[in-house]
């Protein structure tokens, strides 16, 4: 009999070890499904806190993106069917082509002189300085007043595009054609807008010379 009852025996303990095991494996696999979906058992006001948080974090980083990218702030014109840009540091306004006196005996690409404000100022035709096509001027042409720490000077453009942004690793040197002087582009983007260095154009000898004659 004992013989008999022995498989039996052993036979339910295994069936109530297997049954004690079983119950773990339960609360294990509860366990994993919570941590893997920790948000399923906050409230409304919980998940609404961290998808908050989420968000500012996401706006942090790109900020740190944006603040990492280098820009040149530029203002943008057209001249002779093309587009040229020049810093906005060194504009000091856009003044209206109104009231032009022209001076001879000056080379040509002298335009001729504009009372600003009490203030007599030479405007140079760029598209005679780097011999570009000429185009009429209109009630659309303005003159760039660029200035640094020593001059100031009248830039002509056909019309003023705006003011634009523009990420610094976009503007390519070398890529200068036809009659532009390198030594006044400070480059030209994938779009084709040529950035004017207006350091180097305040720094020409030539031009330095005609504004002191201008004044």
């Amino acid at each position: 009999m004992h013989d008999e009852e022995t498989p039996t025996g052993q036979l339910e303990g295994s069936s109530g070890q297997a049954a004690v095991a079983q119950m773990p494996q339960d609360n294990v696999t509860i366990a994993e499904a919570d941590l893997a979906n920790p948000v399923a058992s906050l409230s409304q006001d919980e998940k609404k806190r961290i998808l908050r948080e989420r968000a500012r974090k996401l706006a942090l980083k790109t900020e740190d993106r944006d603040a990492e990218e280098k820009y040149l702030s530029v203002i943008e014109f057209a001249l002779s069917h093309e587009r040229y840009a020049l810093e906005m540091q060194y504009i000091r306004e856009v003044y209206p082509l109104k009231g032009l006196t022209r001076i001879p005996c000056t080379p040509s690409f002298v335009l001729g002189i504009l009372n600003v404000r009490g203030q007599i100022m030479s405007v140079t035709d760029m598209r005679e300085f780097f011999d570009l096509p000429k185009k009429e001027m209109t009630n659309l042409s303005r003159v760039l007043i660029v200035k640094s720490h020593t001059m100031e000077l009248g830039i002509l453009a056909d019309e003023v595009l705006g003011e634009r942004k523009i990420p610094l690793r976009e503007v390519h040197s070398g890529l200068v054609s036809g009659n532009l002087r390198e030594d006044f582009v400070r480059g030209v983007t994938k779009d084709q807008l040529i950035v004017l260095d207006a350091q180097g154009l305040l720094s020409e000898r030539a031009l330095v010379v005609h504004q002191e004659a201008g004044d």
